[in-house]
C-alpha cells in the first residue's frame, strides 16, 4: 500500500469519530495520478459517530470570506458539487438518492434589529466575496418560510446555492467509488479493527506502518490519522512520554433530535439561528444550560435552533455544545432545551407533546474541537510521512472532500489549490491560541 489512513479510538468501546472521512480521503488518493493504493481502518464502521450524527450541511452562510478557513470551505463544497453533477449524469435517481443531495439554500435567522443588522452585514461581505447572498426582511422571510417566526424586527440571509447531503448516504457512495479499485489492489478497507500502534524501522526510526488489531499495514508513502476528538490521546500513546507534541484537540458533545414524519411542520430550507455560528465561545444569541461537572471550565451546555427536513421527510432539529468528555449518555433536559428552543421559531410545535422516552432517533456525536477554531491538516513534526487531519468541530462533513485533496497533495508534493499554511502543525501549539472566524 503507498497510503493508509485510519479513525482509531483509543477506548476500544468507544465509536470512532473522524474529523474528515477516512473514507473520502482514499476516494481522493485513488482518483489522482499517479495512481495510489490505499487502505482504511476504522475501529468501527463509517458515519458511526460525528459524521452521521450531523445535519449534512454543505453551506457558506457561516462562513467568513479571508478567513483560514475560507479557501478550504469554498474548493470543498465545488468538490461536493462536482460529484452531485456527476450522479446526476449517471444514475436515475440521481445526487438526491446516491448522496441525499439537496438544493435547500440556507437561511441565517435572526430575531432582533442588532441581530438583522449583523445578517446585512455579513450579506454584504459574502456577495463581494462572490457568494450569492440576499438579506431578507420579516415580511420577505415569511413568504419563504411560513412555519418560521422571528418576529417584525427580525429577518434573514437566504444563501441559495448552499445544499444538503445526507452522510450515509454520501459515505456509502464513496464507498461504492473506492472498492471498485479493489481489483486492481488499490483499496482495502478494514472495518473494526481499531489501531494499535505505528510501525517503525529498526534502523531508521522511519514509520513503516500501522499495527491494527487484526492486521499489519505498510505504508510506503504515508500514514494519515484522522481520529477526530481521539486524535490528543492517540498520538500520546503512539508517540510516547517524550513525546513533546501535543495537539489540543477535545471533543465538543452535541445532540440531535429527529422525528420521523413529522408533519406538523413544514420547511422549504436549511434553517440556522445566528447564535450558532458563534461557536468559539459564550454569546447572546444562543441559551446556555447550567451543568455540574467540573472538568471544563466551558462545561454549560450551549443550544441553538437549528432545523431542516430530510430526504425522508424527517424533522432534524438541533443542536446543543458541551464539553462532557466522551459520554455518550443521552441529556433529556438537552433534548427538552432543543425543542423549546426550536418552538419559539416555530410556534406551531409548541401545541404538540414531545415525549422524549418514546422511540425516537436521537443523535449524539464529539465534535473535535479546536481552541484556535481551525483544523490540524499536516504532516507531523520530524515524522516526514506521518499526516494528521482533525479538528473540524462541526464542518467535518462540509469540509471531507476538500480535507481530502489537500492530503493528497501533500503526499504527491503537490502545491494544492488551497494554502496549507494555516493548518499546518508547526509552531502552532507553543503557546495560547487565538480563536479565528470560521
Amino acid at each position: 500500500m503507498d497510503a493508509v489512513a485510519f479513525s482509531p479510538a483509543p477506548n476500544p468501546n468507544a465509536a470512532p469519530f473522524p474529523s474528515a472521512s477516512p473514507s473520502s480521503r482514499a476516494r481522493r488518493f485513488s482518483i489522482r495520478g499517479p495512481p495510489l493504493s490505499v487502505a482504511v481502518a476504522d475501529a468501527a464502521v463509517p458515519c458511526s459517530g460525528a459524521t452521521g450524527a450531523g445535519q449534512g450541511y454543505v453551506w457558506m452562510s457561516h462562513r467568513t470570506p479571508g478567513s483560514d478557513t475560507w479557501d478550504l470551505a469554498v474548493r470543498s463544497k465545488h468538490l461536493w458539487e462536482d460529484l452531485a453533477a456527476e450522479m446526476d449524469g449517471l444514475r436515475a435517481g440521481g445526487a438526491r438518492e446516491s448522496l441525499g443531495w439537496m438544493k435547500t439554500g440556507s437561511l441565517l435567522v435572526g430575531r432582533t434589529s442588532k441581530e438583522l443588522a449583523t445578517l446585512e452585514e455579513k450579506t454584504k461581505v459574502l456577495s463581494q466575496a462572490g457568494i450569492n447572498a440576499e438579506c431578507l426582511s420579516a415580511s420577505s422571510l415569511h413568504a419563504l418560510e411560513p412555519a418560521l417566526c422571528v418576529g417584525n424586527d427580525g429577518g434573514a440571509m437566504f444563501l441559495p446555492e448552499d445544499r444538503q447531503i445526507d452522510a450515509f448516504q454520501a459515505v456509502s457512495l464513496i464507498e461504492k467509488i473506492n472498492r471498485s479499485y479493489t481489483p486492481k489492489g488499490r483499496y482495502m478497507e478494514l472495518y473494526n479493527d481499531p489501531a494499535m500502534s505505528l510501525i517503525r524501522s529498526e534502523v531508521t526510526g522511519r514509520v513503516e506502518g500501522v499495527q491494527t488489531s487484526k492486521n499489519i499495514l505498510y505504508g510506503r508513502k504515508a500514514t494519515v490519522v484522522a481520529s477526530g476528538a481521539w486524535t490528543r490521546s492517540l498520538l500520546h500513546s503512539f508517540l510516547g512520554p517524550n513525546s513533546t507534541l501535543d495537539i489540543p484537540v477535545k471533543p465538543r458533545k452535541g445532540h440531535l433530535l429527529v422525528l420521523e414524519n413529522f408533519d406538523m411542520l413544514k420547511l422549504n430550507h436549511g434553517i440556522m439561528e445566528l447564535g450558532y455560528v458563534d461557536h468559539q465561545g459564550d454569546n447572546s444569541h444562543s441559551i446556555h444550560l447550567s451543568s455540574t461537572s467540573n472538568e471544563d471550565e466551558h462545561d454549560a451546555a450551549s443550544i441553538s435552533m437549528t432545523a431542516t427536513l430530510n430526504t425522508k421527510g424527517h424533522l432534524v432539529l438541533g443542536s446543543s455544545r458541551e464539553f462532557k468528555g466522551f459520554s455518550r449518555e443521552v441529556d433529556k433536559s438537552i433534548l427538552k432545551s432543543i425543542w423549546d428552543r426550536a418552538g419559539e421559531f416555530f410556534p406551531a410545535i409548541n401545541n404538540v407533546h414531545l415525549d422524549i422516552d418514546e422511540d425516537k432517533e436521537i443523535r449524539i456525536g464529539h465534535r473535535p474541537y479546536m481552541p484556535d477554531g481551525k483544523p490540524v491538516i499536516g504532516f507531523v513534526p520530524d515524522m516526514s510521512n506521518v499526516l494528521i487531519a482533525t479538528g473540524h468541530e462541526g464542518s467535518g462533513l462540509a469540509l471531507a472532500l476538500g480535507t481530502a485533496e489537500m492530503v493528497t497533495n501533500m503526499i504527491l508534493g503537490d502545491p494544492g489549490r488551497v494554502d496549507f499554511t494555516p493548518f499546518s502543525i508547526e509552531n502552532r501549539f507553543s503557546g495560547n491560541s487565538t480563536p479565528s472566524v470560521p
